[in-house]
């Protein structure tokens, strides 16, 4: 679900606890142990790996292939083998990874020491199994294999975005509220309709108007948070969201 009047706010915290983001947090760490890096890392795979599995699969991988590398490529990536020559700078994890898979998927280890089916180390917070299924539904026009990872990439970001919006509303007693206002966030609502829910929730066609305002405002800002979990410093958030805003609607 896309938000044309996604309301991009700087979030409250501002610069100052950017620090603490995931991304950050991985890249300040570096290959060492520290377990909040450790942590961080894995949310970020546990959150992103369906893009790269899709990304491999319309590679030309079969799906066995598919799984197998993607669960090899994460426990690589996991252990640190691939950030010690990470551009602090200049990375945005989205970038970084698909430049770390096409690594690694151009190794000759791929070709020569292709791990056996069930031989990898599991990663149990990666449900790779799954992958099959969602890529079936994938659009059957033909998207080159970078353009499905950005898609998808943005698409589970704002998957994310959805899923805490939801959470704070429900929160908050107002999951009703939610669903109802929800549907305004693609874009913007003819009076009549903004009438017709006012009328099915008992309150003036002012209030839902103030309330619809509220949401879009409030995915804004959960939309600039999450995306800055995945880049380096906050000058880039609003670059990233402008990116995968277009890759969805591309």
């Amino acid at each position: 679900m896309v938000a044309r009047d996604h309301g991009v706010e700087e979030t409250s915290a501002g610069a100052a606890s950017f620090a603490t983001t995931h991304w950050s947090v991985v890249l300040a760490a570096g290959q060492s142990t520290d377990a909040q890096a450790s942590e961080a890392l894995e949310q970020l795979c546990r959150t992103y790996w369906y893009p790269l599995y899709a990304y491999v699969r319309r590679r030309g991988y079969n799906r066995e292939d598919a799984e197998d590398l993607t669960q090899e490529f994460f426990a690589r990536f996991l252990a640190g083998n691939y950030l010690a020559s990470v551009d602090r700078g200049r990375a945005k994890f989205r970038s970084y990874l698909l430049g770390a898979l096409n690594h690694f998927l151009a190794d000759a280890w791929d070709h020569a020491h292709r791990i056996k089916r069930g031989g990898g180390q599991a990663l149990q917070t990666l449900d790779v199994l799954s992958g099959e299924s969602r890529y079936t539904l994938e659009p059957v026009e033909e998207l080159t294999p970078d353009r499905l990872f950005d898609r998808r990439w943005a698409l589970t970001v704002l998957d994310q975005v959805l899923s805490r919006l939801r959470q704070e509303y429900e929160r908050s007693g107002k999951g009703r509220l939610f669903e109802k206002l929800s549907a305004f966030l693609p874009g913007d609502a003819e009076a009549d309709s903004y009438g017709d829910l006012a009328r099915e929730l008992g309150m003036t066609e002012s209030a839902v108007r103030v309330a619809v305002h509220r949401l879009r405002r409030r995915y804004g800002q959960l939309f600039s948070s999450e995306v800055a979990h995945t880049v380096s410093n906050p000058a880039e958030i609003q670059e990233e969201m402008r990116y995968l805003l277009a890759a969805v609607s591309s």
